[in-house]
């Protein structure tokens, strides 16, 4: 259902993490006054983790270069500690080596701060509802990533041994298989022809009803069925 005011429930809470003081209170300045609502900032690992856990913000904008705790260990015992919390890579490093690292210790997406303004502002928007956000050229990468991990042994099987337990509806599978493709939230919404909302729905569901956490691990689990090959 539509809001009637049609406005946003609540802004989105963005915390900014960069040791770099101008770079820091820059990006919290525009995503301020772009409506987000800027819960935190820190200027090292060890008070970006401290305040994560204080704050919990939707959103995690990170750098990762930090003095005290590297960026890919703060993405680690933030998402451990709540899942919920999403991690957005804001790096000046476009190394495949860095991009990987990130994305496997739980980060949801990764943009190089060359981005506009703009995209920076889309990027935490999509981010904040767990769509992957990529600068172009990395997506590619990324997936390859999750195939090669899918490649790999996942860990004991479901317990009651029923291969394909638990149940999804057809649309969830139709879903779970563009994702797997690598398509974003907004892609399937168009070819499915349904909102992006209710693609945001079923991915929720799927996550709950397969106990998965994010959408790595979603996108793992569709590989190994081989639903990105049908």
């Amino acid at each position: 259902m539509t809001d009637s005011t049609g406005n946003h429930e609540d802004p989105i809470r963005v915390m900014v993490v960069d040791d770099h003081p101008m770079w820091r209170d820059a990006v919290a300045r525009d995503l301020s006054e772009s409506g987000f609502g800027v819960v935190a900032t820190a200027g090292d690992g060890d008070q970006a983790v401290r305040r994560a856990k204080a704050v919990v913000p939707d959103v995690l904008v990170l750098d990762l270069n930090l003095p005290g705790k590297p960026g890919v260990q703060v993405c680690k015992e933030v998402v451990a500690a709540n899942p919920a919390v999403r991690v957005l890579v804001l790096s000046a490093s476009g190394e495949h080596a860095d991009v990987l690292e990130a994305v496997k210790s739980g980060a949801t997406g990764y943009l190089l701060k060359s981005a506009s303004t703009e995209d920076l502002r889309d990027a935490v928007r999509r981010t904040a509802v767990g769509d992957p956000v990529f600068t172009p050229g990395l997506a590619g990468l990324v997936l390859g990533e999750y195939r090669r991990l899918a490649s790999e042994p996942a860990g004991p099987a479901p317990a009651d041994g029923e291969p394909g337990a638990p149940r999804l509806t057809d649309r969830e599978t139709e879903v779970l298989r563009l994702v797997a493709k690598g398509l974003s939230y907004k892609q399937i919404a168009e070819r499915l022809v349904i909102s992006h909302r209710t693609v945001q729905n079923h991915v929720q569901n799927t996550l709950g009803k397969l106990q998965l956490h994010n959408r790595v691990e979603l996108v793992r689990y569709a590989i190994e069925r081989g639903l990105d090959d049908v």
